[in-house]
């Protein structure tokens, strides 16, 4: 048994104001609107600007859990940033946005794990905190997609936009009913060539070639993600629900990755949920990838459908490819 109980006590999310349309992506390459809504359910995104970093975006969803005033810069003793699309490959963006709070010393460091960045965060921050090295930690989704993204390939341009999305994890209180109640994390490293930007490691390192190649943009093989995509979801979903002796039925909500609203929907009807429980925000923001589960998690909070108390799936599937869910009372 853990030493303590950890909660989610403040949510935010932040998204740059550059709106980019499906009627703006008919301009761009061949595709239409009608195409894009019956295939991902998007609608519009948010693009950010050359001169806004993913730090920027992230210390922009920070500051809205300080200006609330029950947490202050100063209690946050670990920062945790999910990101692929981070400001620099070093130092850390969790080290900038870290100066960029004014808070030190404390450990500050990234996560790669695709879009189910935020999922693995929590679990690590979960883990600190219920050992007692830690009581209170700050974990970040954040993405400019847009910025590694090939906007000559129809089937991925038209899915990306920027976001961030932040969420301050606190040791609960003895008889307080906000709980993560636990959570669940895989990966099949065997799968990763089937999402990945091919250049800008060690493996295939910057050269005139890969930027003539748009090699450093997102590639992806979307008809077998998306397979792979609605079994692994729907796994991590079952699994973390059945080892706490629960079903779809007694969840509040139901918040997955965006990605796809056909891979939402299948994770739905697998755990037997109303459309009514499924908390679903991509027709606004497109695949924020790591930002997308705390962005949506914020605004349902922010416009008070999920309440304290509220039983609360994440689920998410991402580059790796990785997946895996959290279960929370909020």
């Amino acid at each position: 048994m853990s030493d303590y109980k950890v909660k989610f006590a403040g949510i935010s999310m932040a998204v740059p104001e550059k709106v980019l349309t499906n009627a703006d992506l008919e301009k761009i390459v061949d595709t239409s609107d009608e195409w894009i809504r019956t295939r991902t359910g998007m609608v519009e995104r948010r693009i950010s600007d050359k001169e806004t970093p993913s730090s920027e975006l992230a210390f922009r969803a920070v500051e809205k859990i300080f200006k609330k005033g029950k947490i202050k810069p100063k209690d946050i003793e670990l920062i945790i940033v999910a990101t692929v699309t981070p400001d620099y490959v070093f130092p850390s963006t969790a080290c900038i946005l870290q100066k960029k709070m004014g808070i030190h010393p404390i450990p500050a460091f990234d996560i790669s794990a695709g879009c189910s960045g935020f999922i693995y965060g929590v679990t690590i921050a979960k883990q600190f905190i219920e050992n007692g090295i830690y009581k209170t930690a700050l974990v970040v989704g954040v993405e400019e997609l847009t910025k590694i993204t090939n906007w000559t390939d129809r089937g991925t341009c038209v899915l990306f936009g920027d976001g961030a999305g932040a969420a301050v994890l606190t040791r609960a209180n003895k008889g307080e009913i906000s709980e993560v109640i636990d959570t669940y994390i895989s990966s099949e490293g065997k799968y990763g060539d089937l999402l990945n930007m091919p250049a800008g490691g060690s493996k295939m390192p910057a050269s005139q070639e890969t930027v003539k190649k748009n090699l450093h943009t997102v590639f992806m093989n979307g008809n077998k993600i998306f397979k792979i995509a609605v079994k692994s979801m729907g796994d991590a979903a079952t699994i973390i629900l059945e080892r706490n002796g629960l079903s779809g039925n007694d969840l509040n909500w139901l918040i997955t990755h965006q990605a796809n609203l056909r891979i939402i929907d299948a994770t739905a009807r697998r755990l037997k949920l109303s459309p009514q429980k499924v908390i679903v925000n991509i027709e606004k923001y497109g695949n924020t990838s790591a930002a997308s589960i705390p962005i949506a998690f914020a605004e349902a909070v922010e416009d008070g459908r999920i309440r304290r108390g509220d039983l609360v799936l994440l689920d998410a599937f991402g580059a790796g490819l990785t997946w895996g869910s959290v279960l929370l009372r909020y």
